[in-house]
């Protein structure tokens, strides 16, 4: 059965295409992709269905996310939301850690003491306690934070690139976030990457956060063999 995302009905005199675009890339990007019971196929019927519009402007949604790497035509089979292999996965995570590091290295240099505690703020929403019992808004908090780093450090094209990075990231972090205990572990990270932005230590902040985001690294790379395998489920369509 194809997956149904959570959409809303699009009021009739609203205007289609850009929003249609936005409306299922953010109904994708709140899926969980990497979880084993998700059913990635989407039916394009169904869609337009649960939108209440004609199957037109959803068919080219569909090829525009396609062209942005968030689903997959399977010629014969239909329409499927894109999870990434682990191999892909890999690399995604190495440049994000390579971007954030430089990243946290322009904040040491450019941010304000001001704008740095704005850090410390959201890190001390959540004790290790409060993040491993909330785990799904703060795994949301944790991405606030990340985006942070990427806008403090003043430069638009690196966090226009880490942006576009992250949407891909989001789903896995996500995951990530609530197995073996790594929310309580990214708390005390946080701490100690906000530690080093405050002294103004460029080379320990840009140290802390790549080490930070190689953990999530070498966490996938242990732990989701299984994206090596095969899809059953979702390829029989």
């Amino acid at each position: 059965m194809a997956s149904i995302l959570n959409l809303r009905p699009v009021a009739g005199s609203f205007s289609l295409g850009d929003h249609i675009y936005d409306v299922l890339r953010e109904a994708i990007l709140n899926m969980k992709v990497y979880e084993a019971e998700t059913d990635l196929r989407l039916d394009e019927r169904a869609l337009s269905d649960a939108l209440k519009i004609s199957r037109t402007p959803v068919r080219e949604a569909l090829v525009r996310l396609e062209q942005d790497g968030f689903v997959e035509v399977r010629p014969r089979k239909g329409v499927f939301v894109l999870r990434k292999s682990l191999s892909e996965i890999m690399e995604m995570i190495i440049v994000w850690a390579a971007l954030e590091s430089m990243a946290a290295r322009l904040v040491t240099e450019h941010a304000t003491d001001g704008e740095i505690a704005s850090l410390r703020d959201l890190a001390a929403r959540y004790s290790s306690d409060d993040a491993k019992a909330r785990i799904e808004e703060y795994s949301e908090a944790n991405i606030a934070f990340h985006q942070r780093i990427l806008e403090l450090s003043r430069c638009t094209m690196l966090k226009t690139i880490a942006d576009g990075l992250f949407l891909h990231m989001r789903a896995v972090r996500r995951k990530a976030m609530a197995e073996e205990d790594r929310s309580s572990r990214s708390v005390v990270e946080h701490m100690s990457i906000i530690e080093a932005l405050e002294s103004r230590d460029a080379d320990r902040a840009a140290a802390q956060v790549r080490q930070h985001t190689m953990k999530l690294h070498d966490h996938v790379r242990d732990t989701w063999t299984d994206l090596d395998q095969p899809e059953t489920k979702n390829a029989a369509g």
